[in-house]
């Protein structure tokens, strides 16, 4: 009986191992095939004005929509800047969902507002709207305050009210760039099969801002937020675009999202009350609007650019990470018709195996691998020789990826320009492997944990908000 379970256990580890070398191999493909995806569509932009070809091309009207629940930290300067953007016809709808702050308040007094009546143009069922107010100072500039019904029930309600081609969704603890709007809306104007198109989240703790606007990209001062800013770098150049590479892209980011109002429409809107609202709409859209057109394209270009408040506290990074892992679960089983179904082409036969594999099951696989290993270690059940491996695949190579991450931002978009940042970016990418990986693993883990035990809650996020 010994001898078996020292097999099963052996085994199990050369499972761990072919895992950890599998998602490492992966990874460090998409970097490459996403360093030269981006260094193409860099050289294709370069020489394009995008404000010269909007004159010579019908752009699209655009609504952005900013879900607002207990934002008063930061909600006056993140709607300054989106008055601040560059587009020829854009409104800002800043929905307050029931917030328990001063968040109505500042808008109604900072913005000027007065309540006026209002006729949606849709009606995705959504949660009472208790009143709509223009601003006198701000024509683009349009308030709702309704009762709590969480994210994805402001952004219907956005929605509805909403009469523009296009619908973008921003957080409202984030910042936009001015161009952004310019950018993430051309595809729309190249390609009328585009549905959606997602943006680059980047990390703004630390950075200078006046008056909405990132005046200075800095490194922060948090090493929990210094290790995000490698993260983002590596999710969202060279995970996201590999992924666009294969028409695979099941997520865009609900900090920064484009989408086609109509197609919206026809899928109903963002499901309430979801957990990871910006990925399940994502899934859904390809899943039923990829029956109707099955030219339908979800987009992800890197250039247009939000930052975003991240973390500074364990407790605050532990219940975003447990509510991405359950936004993934949720996401993943409702839409299980799309596991290697050929129908979807590779989104259904690779990326969303892969996701299944090694996004939902992976913290599961991770944690109960690095248990058994570090048993079978501690009994000699494993040859140093083996260890040293295992090791290599499990953190070496994540030191190798990240690395290689900094050095393609460094080569494409350089927003961390001076040599210190570089130092300090490289110094960031090497640690981060030797215990912020695995924090993060934790806690996506007891995500997976708890939600599979019934705990579905969102959990309370805290935000300082940017300071000028």
């Amino acid at each position: 009986m010994t001898e078996i379970l020292k097999n099963i256990v052996q085994y199990f580890n050369y499972f761990i191992l072919l895992y950890f070398l599998a998602i490492g191999s992966i990874y460090i493909l998409l970097s490459f095939l996403s360093f030269f995806n981006l260094k193409r569509y860099l050289n294709n932009q370069a020489f394009k004005d995008l404000k010269d070809v909007f004159k010579l091309k019908k752009y699209k009207s655009i609504s952005l929509i900013i879900p607002a629940y207990n934002e008063e930290a930061g909600i006056y300067t993140s709607i300054l800047a989106l008055l601040q953007l560059e587009y020829p016809e854009y409104k800002i709808i800043v929905v307050n969902d029931g917030s328990k702050d001063q968040t109505l308040n500042i808008l109604k007094e900072k913005f000027n507002a007065i309540e006026a009546p209002y006729l949606p143009f849709d009606n995705i069922p959504t949660e009472k709207v208790n009143s709509v107010y223009i601003c006198k100072n701000y024509k683009n500039l349009v308030i709702v305050d309704k009762k709590n019904g969480g994210k994805a029930d402001a952004i219907n309600v956005g929605i509805n009210i909403s009469d523009s081609d296009l619908i973008i969704v921003v957080d409202a603890d984030s910042i936009i760039e001015r161009d952004s709007l310019l950018k993430i809306s051309y595809p729309f104007v190249e390609n009328e099969n585009v549905i959606a198109v997602g943006g680059t989240v980047r990390i703004a703790n630390g950075c200078q801002i006046n008056k909405g606007y990132v005046t200075s990209v800095e490194l922060p001062k948090s090493w929990l937020a210094k290790f995000q800013v490698v993260e983002y770098i590596r999710a969202f150049m060279f995970g996201r675009n590999g992924f666009q590479i294969m028409d695979g892209i099941l997520i865009i980011s609900g900090a920064f999202s484009c989408f086609k109002r109509s197609e919206l429409i026809k899928v109903n809107g963002f499901l309430k009350n979801c957990i990871g609202e910006d990925m399940e709409i994502i899934v859904r859209m390809h899943r039923q609007l990829r029956k109707e057109n099955p030219q339908a394209l979800i987009s992800f270009i890197p250039d247009p650019v939000c930052w975003t408040e991240a973390p500074e506290s364990r407790k605050i990074l532990g219940l975003q990470r447990k509510r991405w892992q359950k936004g993934t679960i949720v996401s993943l089983l409702l839409h299980k018709q799309l596991f290697f179904n050929p129908r979807y082409g590779l989104l259904g036969m690779i990326v969303f195996p892969y996701f299944v594999l090694f996004e939902m099951l992976g913290p599961i696989i991770e944690a109960v691998g690095y248990l058994v290993f570090f048993i079978s270690l501690i009994f000699g059940m494993v040859s140093l020789n083996f260890a040293l491996v295992l090791f290599s695949a499990a953190i070496l190579y994540g030191v190798v990826l990240s690395l290689l991450s900094v050095i393609f931002e460094e080569l494409t978009f350089r927003r961390y320009s001076r040599l210190s940042h570089l130092i300090e970016l490289f110094i960031i990418a090497v640690f981060e492997n030797f215990g912020y990986r695995q924090l993060t693993l934790w806690y996506r883990f007891k995500g997976t944990l708890e939600y599979f035990l019934g705990d579905r809650k969102w959990g309370h996020m805290e935000k300082k908000g940017f300071s000028s």
